[in-house]
């Protein structure tokens, strides 16, 4: 049998689906004490009532009202059942009655020893011990002994063997969600030999629609859907992990690595496309880019639902209740809610997906094919060679100039090496480099000149100027900006110029320069955070000053490809983000320039 298949039987057989004792106290006693008396008499110290505690066994409850042994001279019990509505729980005035059927089951627990026991989650994990029946005869495994222990105990007993007809269906619809054919169903009856049914087993295991069946109910369990959800309801490019956990079932994949993967796949050592891939577990919850929505908000509430889903997933509890105070009805305290969200916050995220483009909300990976990631390694490493050579080709240059300035006599002619490369190391796949630069100049202020009077745009923050189609950039090109600037305030946001769509509502994707607490700040983005680079000077624009500002970028995708200069001096830079890997351009060319305003932004 299929091991992520087997590992899910016995997994609960082991966790609680099954228990040697008549009662169980986790699986059918404390569902009826959560139900009916835990408000008074449960976690909740605030809410409990005489001091009194029903969840834990500790001894200085239980002895008090138990005699482990004997339910009917247990006061637990005697409370149930007394005529003296003073003394009987719950009490009258709550409007809340166990049934006899509930009254008999914690008598039964505390007549085999009122053994308490943990909720499955919180036990260490051991082999079940294979219960005896008294119909042996019908099981021809240890798992169906769990089964027919279970019909015994209740009073029951199995059904006998289906014709073969109804069995290869009811198998074909439980392994791989569809009736079988009419030559599966006439194959199966004519085969007489023994093992028949065993070969039909797996031959529908080797059946990619196993997978596919399998992984319906676990894409039920991780929330998984094809649109981001909310009003919108935008596609969800969400469907490569679908994939992976189809394939993880098919490949017939150890248990342990299925929720290890889900769980934590990129944080193995020398993880694989595959368990960074897997742990898109974690982000397949809603997620909204209605107008209006706070982005630090919907963010905390993304870390707060995988939270709760890996609870629900892994560990069969409910944690919402946790956000807010101390479950009332399970051992989680909100200390254990936010210490577990913690390890659900560490990424490089923002609350709104984009309205104005279809890009994955950062952090995203590529996916690569076949011997495509191996090729870009060669390509990185290939750059990474080229870049050296040109960094020292750039030092002797600065260091002949040096010599020439200082020379009594200046050569014309030119005295730097030029050093020639190609890129026959990736031979059929070759990348061409970017040829040309482009350059655009933008004045926001007056043109400082002997006899000449300046012009300037006064940018109040509420309206702006277009620029219309102009300066177009990739990240891939170079470009330099340069202007005069003045302002009276530091404020914490202030748009500069931008081209983009909006702020949030579209990752900011463009490029943008800001002035954020005085500080100047320049960005290339793709999906803001996770996939921009953005850089801020150390030093504040002076007030009511006029300033020279140059912005120039050399197409390096790289934050140290950026550089700012005030009044004519390099400003040593703070790097904010240094991860840009996409695009940074629309399909709509006729986005304009846009100076001191943006839409839905500041």
């Amino acid at each position: 049998m299929n091991r992520v298949r087997t590992s899910i039987i016995l997994g609960c057989l082991v966790m609680g689906g099954f228990h040697a004792q008549a009662v169980d106290f986790a699986q059918d006693v404390r569902p009826i004490l959560s139900d009916k008396c835990f408000t008074c008499h449960g976690p909740d110290e605030h809410a409990r009532k005489a001091d009194f505690r029903m969840d834990l066994g500790e001894a200085k409850y239980t002895e008090e009202v138990i005699v482990v042994g004997d339910g009917a001279a247990s006061e637990f019990y005697q409370r149930l059942v007394t005529e003296d509505m003073d003394d009987r729980m719950p009490p009258e005035e709550t409007d809340v009655q166990l049934t006899a059927e509930e009254i008999a089951t914690i008598k039964t627990w505390i007549d085999e020893g009122a053994v308490y026991s943990k909720h499955w989650s919180f036990r260490p994990v051991t082999a079940p011990e294979v219960p005896a029946v008294a119909d042996s005869a019908w099981g021809t495994n240890a798992i169906d002994n769990f089964i027919v222990a279970r019909l015994e105990r209740d009073g029951l007993a199995p059904s006998g063997i289906a014709d073969k007809e109804t069995l290869i269906r009811r198998l074909s619809f439980d392994l791989r969600g569809l009736p079988p054919t009419l030559d599966e169903i006439d194959a199966f009856v004519a085969d007489g030999d023994a093992g028949a049914y065993e070969r039909v087993v797996d031959r529908f295991l080797a059946d990619d629609a196993y997978g596919e069946r399998m992984a319906l109910d676990w894409l039920d369990a991780a929330r998984y859907a094809d649109t981001f959800g909310y009003q919108s309801d935008v596609n969800s490019n969400m469907w490569p992990w679908r994939d992976w956990v189809i394939r993880a079932f098919n490949d017939n994949m150890p248990f342990d690595e299925f929720v290890r993967d889900q769980v934590a796949g990129d944080l193995l050592p020398d993880a694989t496309q595959d368990q960074r891939l897997a742990t898109g577990f974690n982000r397949l919850h809603r997620q909204t880019n209605e107008g209006g929505s706070v982005n630090e908000e919907w963010r905390v509430e993304y870390v707060s639902d995988r939270t709760t889903t890996f609870g629900t997933a892994f560990l069969g509890l409910t944690l919402e209740c946790a956000q807010c105070h101390d479950h009332k009805f399970d051992p989680v305290f909100m200390k254990d809610f936010y210490s577990l969200s913690a390890f659900f916050n560490n990424i490089d995220e923002s609350g709104l997906y984009s309205h104005f483009t279809n890009a994955v909300p950062s952090p995203s990976m590529y996916l690569y094919k076949d011997d495509e990631q191996e090729k870009h390694a060669k390509l990185v490493e290939m750059i990474a060679r080229k870049e050296s050579v040109l960094a020292t080709v750039v030092e002797q240059a600065e260091e002949y100039f040096t010599a020439w300035d200082k020379a009594e006599e200046k050569s014309t002619e030119a005295a730097v090496p030029v050093v020639h490369y190609s890129f026959d190391e990736v031979k059929d796949n070759v990348i061409e480099p970017a040829v040309g630069e482009a350059k655009a100049t933008l004045t926001m202020g007056p043109e400082f000149g002997e006899g000449v009077v300046g012009q300037a745009l006064l940018l109040k923050g509420e309206d702006g100027f277009d620029a219309k189609p102009v300066a177009q950039f990739e990240r891939t090109d170079t470009f330099s900006f340069a202007m005069w600037m003045k302002t009276d305030r530091h404020v914490p946001h202030t748009v500069v110029f931008h081209r983009s769509k909006g702020e949030t509502d579209a990752g900011s994707r463009g490029y943008e320069l800001l002035l954020q607490d005085g500080k100047p700040t320049f960005s290339l983005v793709h999906f803001w955070p996770g996939n921009a680079i953005r850089v801020q000077t150390e030093s504040v624009l002076a007030l009511d000053t006029w300033t020279h500002v140059v912005i120039s970028y050399d197409g390096s995708s790289r934050a140290d490809g950026v550089q700012i200069y005030l009044d004519g001096e390099a400003q040593p830079l703070s790097v904010i983000r240094d991860g840009l890997k996409k695009t940074i351009k629309y399909g709509d060319n006729n986005l304009g320039l846009i100076m001191g305003n943006r839409f839905r932004g500041i």
